[in-house]
């Protein structure tokens, strides 16, 4: 009996493995089309012919375009993090070596995002638009304002002007940089 059940989980374990790399799979190519040419212009038929799998394969992972773009950003903004944190992490004390790393990585992280992209989701998915938004913001406070908080201590910022000013304007020129017009000209 525990023989049969030890293999019924390796069974499931292996299922759930192979699911997720499945789904992962489908998600780095959504992130490329999507990126690239827009969430607009890219259909459930697209992602499955490129990946060589049928439709009802797609929908088995994902319900619907929408629930893909959701899994990419989710992608997205774990990589950014992950790699953001790292660099934190990495310059504790060096505050303008910290400082040209997270914006030298932030600028390489919006180049991958191209104005079609952002021109649909704000269109088309304003609900996953305004989540972005919301996510951006919590991750550059979080990590920029301890970043800022470190400068003041160690005398590379000013200590008159308050760390949540700074990260309001560094908030305000991301969104600059990421408003579509903008991009455009």
């Amino acid at each position: 009996m525990k023989a049969r059940e030890s293999s019924r989980r390796l069974t499931r374990k292996k299922n759930e493995q192979t699911a997720d790399a499945g789904r992962q799979r489908i998600v780095e190519a959504a992130r490329a089309h999507f990126f690239r040419h827009g969430f607009r212009s890219v259909t459930m038929d697209d992602l499955a012919q490129e990946l060589g799998i049928s439709k009802k394969t797609l929908y088995a992972h994902f319900p619907g375009k929408i629930e893909v773009l959701e899994a990419v950003l989710a992608d997205k903004f774990a990589g950014v993090e992950a790699k953001l944190i790292e660099i934190s992490r990495a310059y504790p004390h060096d505050f303008a070596t910290a400082l040209h790393e997270l914006l030298a990585n932030m600028q390489r992280e919006l180049d991958e995002i191209k104005p079609p992209f952002v021109r649909d989701v704000r269109q088309k998915a304003p609900h996953v638009f305004k989540t972005v938004e919301r996510r951006r913001a919590a991750l550059i406070e979080r990590l920029f304002g301890k970043l800022f908080i470190e400068g003041q201590r160690t005398g590379m910022v000013r200590k008159d002007v308050p760390a949540k000013l700074m990260i309001e304007i560094l908030l305000a020129m991301v969104q600059a940089i990421m408003n579509p017009p903008k991009m455009d000209e």
